[in-house]
């Protein structure tokens, strides 16, 4: 019998009615044209009308050569489901070299993914498992995966690994990763493993949004025992919203980030690091033209790479703690950091310093930055309750408060046994950050405290410098920035434009060119005198 190369899913025995099991008759139609693809060569597709169709129990193991289309998001809706099979994770598709010996001699070609909804919420496994995702292929050559949306899966949502020349654009992930508590594998909106193809895997991902998830909102990550780290990796025009990380590099190497916003995530906008399965961070990244802005806790969060790295006219602001922060995790790369750049990058209204250093860096350069108003974490410790306090979802008031706007940014608030962290404040209000990525309230259990329950907030560090170096740095080249504090007068918050602590040694390079004009306190404060720097033409 000749299979047509285009097929109807409710011809072939899917009924899209929100109750009876699709899986099986998905999976017989997945075998057909797979066989049928196999036999002459011709990918076949899978046209999805609107439904819901439930797949229940089982997973449906994907073939070479077939596509799935839908009638697009919430019109053609797959509803995931263990409730007979509660240790068995369910995404939609798998082909996976674990289960599957899926490899680059076995991988799955010339297939398209396109124009429907996953709803994961129905999958529960007694354990956490990071095969309970959205989508979970492996090994996937010339694929193409296009305004998909992905939901409340238990673990990753869309968690594709090892894709060569693939695109993966218009898919937003949301609330993925429930049941994972934020530390373990996978749990992110969009996760891809990398490094299965060698050194080079042609992968972009583009126009993508991750709101919300466990982990990640976008990352990729080198997979345990392979090497080396793969370049040709693009994320372009994406969006990252309260995640726990927005955008990480877990392990590639040249990965670029463009045109990308990555704000409100809760621990750093854009991170690289060991924390990966590999425990490798990636290297001789780019990222540019991205707004990384309002992260509860830092903007960017880089460690553990042996460098090179580039940060190239972006807008770092309004993060709860540090703009840039360098820092090492324990278990990963210790050595300092080579040839790290930062260029062109507006710093400005971060809650402590816009650059520091707690890790060291050798032969970097950071040109042409302007830094300026960091520091706004710079009330003194407060407290209050009773009559005119209210606590909401996601707010404290206190009418009795006149505070300095965003002298809070960042502060740990605590509210009998509870805590939250402040995003930012007004005279009398502080905005708070979700308990959690994708929680509706700062508060466990979303019930907030009982109106006038008293609140105390902490204090504020003394010294809140645009750049500040804890750590050895060795010929470093800091060139034509401007440090600067133009709020007025008595409410200015960056005290100094570089401080180099008692931590820290400075030696080597240059320092010319600098602006270290108009901050709070002074231009510079040298606990550790810089050694052998050529210091020349810096205002003060």
């Amino acid at each position: 019998m000749t299979v047509p190369l285009t097929v109807d899913a409710r011809a072939h025995g899917l009924a899209g009615d929100g109750t009876t099991n699709d899986q099986p008759a998905l999976q017989e139609l997945v075998d057909t044209l797979g066989r049928a693809c196999a036999a002459d060569g011709r990918p076949r597709t899978i046209r999805v009308p609107a439904g819901l169709y439930v797949i229940r129990d089982a997973p449906t193991l994907w073939r070479s050569g077939v596509s799935l289309i839908g009638a697009g998001r919430g019109a053609t809706c797959f509803a995931l489901s263990n409730p007979g099979a509660r240790n068995t994770p369910v995404p939609l598709a798998w082909f996976t070299a674990a289960q599957h010996g899926a490899g680059p001699d076995h991988h799955l070609a010339d297939l398209t993914f396109a124009h429907f909804e996953i709803d994961a919420s129905g999958v529960w496994t007694q354990e956490y498992d990071p095969l309970a995702k959205g989508l979970g292929l492996q090994y996937v050559l010339r694929g193409r995966f296009t305004d998909l949306y992905v939901h409340d899966s238990a673990a990753t949502g869309f968690g594709c690994d090892f894709l060569q020349d693939t695109v993966v654009e218009g898919v937003t992930a949301q609330r993925c990763g429930r049941q994972d508590p934020g530390e373990k594998m996978g749990g992110a909106g969009i996760g891809i493993g990398i490094g299965g193809w060698g050194m080079t895997e042609r992968l972009t991902l583009t126009a993508c949004t991750a709101l919300g998830n466990g982990t990640n909102g976008i990352f990729v990550e080198l997979q345990e025992g392979k090497w080396p780290p793969p370049r040709g990796i693009r994320i372009t025009a994406c969006h990252a919203e309260d995640n726990r990380f927005g955008i990480s590099d877990w392990g590639a190497d040249g990965l670029l980030v463009t045109s990308s916003t990555m704000i409100g995530n809760h621990w750093a906008g854009f991170d690289v690091s060991s924390q990966g399965t590999a425990g490798v961070a990636g290297r001789g990244g780019i990222v540019t033209g991205c707004v990384i802005d309002g992260n509860v806790r830092d903007g960017i969060g880089f460690g553990n790479s042996p460098g090179p790295y580039s940060f190239r006219g972006n807008r770092i602001s309004a993060n709860g703690r540090h703009g840039y922060w360098q820092h090492n995790l324990a278990g990963g790369e210790q050595h300092p950091a080579t040839d790290l750049v930062l260029e062109s990058n507006d710093i400005r209204d971060n809650g402590l310093d816009g650059i520091r250093l707690d890790a060291p860096l050798r032969e970097s350069a950071f040109s042409g930055n302007r830094v300026r108003n960091n520091g706004r974490r710079s009330a003194p410790a407060a407290s209050g309750g009773g009559q005119g306090v209210r606590h909401g979802l996601l707010s404290l008031t206190d009418e009795h408060a006149d505070w300095l706007p965003d002298a809070h940014r960042g502060k740990e608030l605590t509210v009998g046994d509870r805590t939250a962290l402040v995003m930012s404040n007004t005279g009398t209000t502080l905005a708070l950050a979700p308990s959690r990525p994708g929680a509706r309230s700062a508060w466990p259990g979303d019930t907030p405290p009982a109106a006038g329950t008293p609140y105390r907030l902490t204090g504020a560090p003394v010294l809140r410098a645009g750049l500040t170096a804890a750590a050895g740095v060795t010929r470093h080249h800091l060139l034509g920035n401007r440090f600067w504090d133009d709020q007025r007068p008595g409410t200015q918050t960056q005290t100094h434009a570089l401080w180099i602590t008692d931590a820290a040694s400075w030696s080597g390079g240059r320092i010319s060119g600098n602006d270290f004009t108009g901050n709070a306190v002074a231009a510079t404060r040298f606990d550790t005198e810089p050694d052998g720097v050529s210091w020349r033409e810096n205002e003060r």
